[in-house]
């Protein structure tokens, strides 16, 4: 019943991963239409890029035993296309000071993993050994990728604005980061679990701030419509007066 458990909630948190990587598809979308990366933050995309590498090899049998972190392989190696694709359009489209950052943030990334990977395979001796070394990197990487997100709640306090805060984005990351700390303490595996639980409280403060400053953003939306409107029947009736005089004339 414990290992039927364990992976029907594997399952389900692949699903609720493929969610969250695919979440900021609609935010590249609004990217590519301005062709402007306008005020959203590539930290979160590079952390995640980080985040996908060191678990796909975790999940690995050079790491693992056998394949059981299959699950954890799966949607990892996915999540590395996937976040490799926002960071090339996200530069693409980025002022050369953003690029120059982006290529600043990406090299220790390329270098760690590799790193990484190196140690594990050629110095390490045993799977024990190897997935307490890799975990724990995975477990730091982790935390910065779910502390990413901070930068962007610091801006909806500020602004008071849930714009480049996306709901789905919150959402799914919440509901990941439980499904895989429930994976994580079912298998016994706190290496695992660990990273999540921090992600979960993040991720719930996340939909905390949406739900308080979402009604902000419509605000201005009224009231802009309300100042067209206002501007509109004033140049209506500034015509009807050039009318007017043209007809005396």
């Amino acid at each position: 019943m414990g290992d039927t458990m364990h992976v029907v909630v594997g399952i389900m948190g692949n699903a609720a991963s493929l969610l969250l990587y695919a979440a900021p598809i609609l935010t590249f979308q609004r990217v590519i239409r301005k062709r402007s990366t306008e005020e959203f933050s590539c930290i979160p995309y590079i952390t995640a890029l980080l985040n996908c590498l060191l678990y796909t090899w975790y999940g690995l049998p050079i790491v693992s035993r056998g394949w059981e972190n299959f699950p954890v392989i799966t949607i990892n190696g996915l999540g590395i296309l996937l976040e490799t694709s926002f960071i090339f359009i996200y530069r693409w489209f980025a002022v050369p000071e953003q690029k120059k950052f982006v290529s600043l943030m990406v090299m220790p990334v390329i270098v760690l993993f590799t790193t990484t990977a190196l140690v594990s395979s050629f110095v390490l001796q045993n799977h024990h050994h190897r997935k307490v070394f890799v975990g724990s990197i995975g477990l730091v990487a982790s935390i910065f990728m779910y502390g990413s997100p901070l930068v962007a709640m610091k801006q909806v306090i500020k602004t008071k604005s849930v714009e480049f805060m996306p709901f789905y984005l919150s959402f799914f990351s919440f509901l990941s980061s439980c499904l895989w700390m429930t994976y994580g303490l079912l298998g016994q595996d706190f290496l695992l679990a660990a990273p999540n639980l921090l992600g979960s409280p993040i991720g719930l403060l996340q939909l905390v701030l949406y739900g308080m400053y979402r009604k902000s953003n419509k605000a201005p939306t009224e009231a802009n419509k309300k100042d067209l409107e206002k501007d509109g029947a004033k140049f209506t009736t500034q015509q009807q007066e050039v009318n007017e005089k043209k007809i005396d004339n």
